[in-house]
């Protein structure tokens, strides 16, 4: 009699233990990290989640805060320890060691068919890994000029449109005609220049990073890949009509001098509208301009913001139901606008507040159906790749420090024998 009811003692215990969140013990309780980071963007984030308690009794988020800085180490600690966040907030190019190491749920079957059919395949592909779908991509950003609308209009330039973009040579020629003394027609802030560089290059046809039939990448820099490289060296090192001091600076450390009158343009991100309106000098006039473009056309690479699952959730279905809430088109516009990026959904792209002329948004949503997945999306080792051959390479070359020559061997050599370690 003793032993049996020691049996059944033992057996209600691994029920409770098996049960994890449900309902007899309370409610689920997910834990979602957000890098959402502007005041905007927060809110919007948190206005959610309250949305959802407060309609979802039975299955509770609590919003976690992280940083994009060091998101990729904190969350390898944070896998490896078991300590991951059920929803993960991220960027596509990130995931490829995290979808392949094991960490992240393949969400093929986890996610409904309207937020499948909302998202274009193009936008699928950035956080496609193998055979599964690792991550949901929901927000882009296109890189775009920000230009001085004042200095441009007197200067009897040709604006460009995102159905007639300047040309990659042309932009050259308008940038050495806006220059003079003490001003230049573009500041490059190039502290992280690789994924400028790689995604820009889309648009004369680079591609950089080759798979063989056998699945392996190698990196090949040829003519079409440095057409953008060339192009921002020429101008720096021998039109003069780029700055020189900008190149290890980061996007918002050039706005002052772009405020000053000092750079005629600059290429940022699309989110960076906001810091604009938030800074700039009362009367500046300022404009987005789409992106130089080349061969291929104004397409351009980019890696979306993505929400993953963590592979060790014990509430995989219940988290994918809260993206799916995250994500409808109405508040996918929501945290567009928040973010100040456009959405990756179709539904959300025709939002008419997405498509007003104030700050650019037109100018931006156009360029939408021409982003494609970055060139390293899938590249096992790219982190590694960029961090010690990519970025000191390009620094370099763009700084005169080393040519064309020297930068190809150091891409091709050296950087294939990074990727080589992750293939065997």
């Amino acid at each position: 009699m003793r032993a049996r009811l020691l049996a059944l003692v033992l057996l209600l215990l691994l029920a409770g233990c098996s049960s994890g969140g449900s309902r007899d013990d309370g409610p689920v309780t997910l834990r979602f990290q957000s890098l959402a980071w502007q005041e905007e963007s927060v809110a919007v984030t948190r206005e959610l989640v309250a949305e959802w308690n407060a309609t979802h009794p039975d299955v509770r988020v609590e919003y976690v805060q992280g940083s994009w800085d060091s998101v990729h180490d904190q969350l390898l600690t944070a896998f490896e320890g078991g300590e991951a966040p059920d929803i993960i907030h991220d960027a596509s190019d990130d995931l490829a060691d995290f979808a392949y190491g094991g960490y992240l749920a393949d969400l093929t079957d986890l996610l409904p068919a309207r937020l499948k059919a909302d998202i274009p395949r193009r936008s699928w592909e950035t956080t496609t890994f193998g055979d599964g779908v690792h991550g949901v991509p929901f927000l882009q950003e296109p890189r775009v000029l920000i230009a001085n609308a004042r200095w441009l209009r007197e200067s009897g330039v040709r604006i460009p449109t995102p159905d007639r973009p300047w040309s990659w040579s042309e932009f050259r020629r308008i940038t050495e005609r806006l220059s003079g003394p003490g001003k230049y027609g573009v500041a490059w802030p190039l502290k992280e220049p690789v994924s400028a560089t790689l995604n820009l290059s889309l648009s004369a046809g680079g591609r950089l990073f080759h798979r063989g039939a056998d699945g392996k990448v190698t990196v090949r820099f040829e003519a079409a890949d440095q057409v953008v490289p060339r192009t921002i060296h020429d101008q720096v090192g021998t039109d003069r009509s780029a700055a020189p001091t900008t190149l290890g600076s980061g996007g918002s450390d050039t706005l002052p001098g772009f405020f000053g009158g000092r750079y005629a343009m600059v290429p940022l991100g699309f989110s960076y509208r906001q810091q604009i309106v938030q800074q700039a000098p009362k009367g500046f006039e300022w404009q987005v301009l789409p992106a130089p473009a080349g061969s291929g056309g104004p397409a351009q690479g980019v890696s979306p913001q993505t929400l993953s699952i963590a592979e060790d959730s014990p509430h995989k279905k219940e988290a994918a139901a809260f993206i799916d809430f995250l994500l409808r088109p109405s508040n996918m516009v929501r945290l567009a606008l928040g973010d100040w990026m456009l959405p990756t959904g179709t539904q959300a792209l025709k939002d008419p507040a997405l498509h007003t002329a104030r700050h650019g948004w037109a100018t931006g949503t156009a360029l939408a159906e021409h982003l494609r997945p970055a060139p390293a999306q899938t590249v096992r080792g790219y982190p590694e790749w960029k961090d010690k051959v990519a970025t000191p390479a390009l620094q370099e070359y763009y700084s005169g420090a080393i040519g064309l020559r020297d930068l190809r061997e150091r891409l091709e050599e050296d950087g294939n024998l990074v990727l080589a370690r992750y293939q065997r």
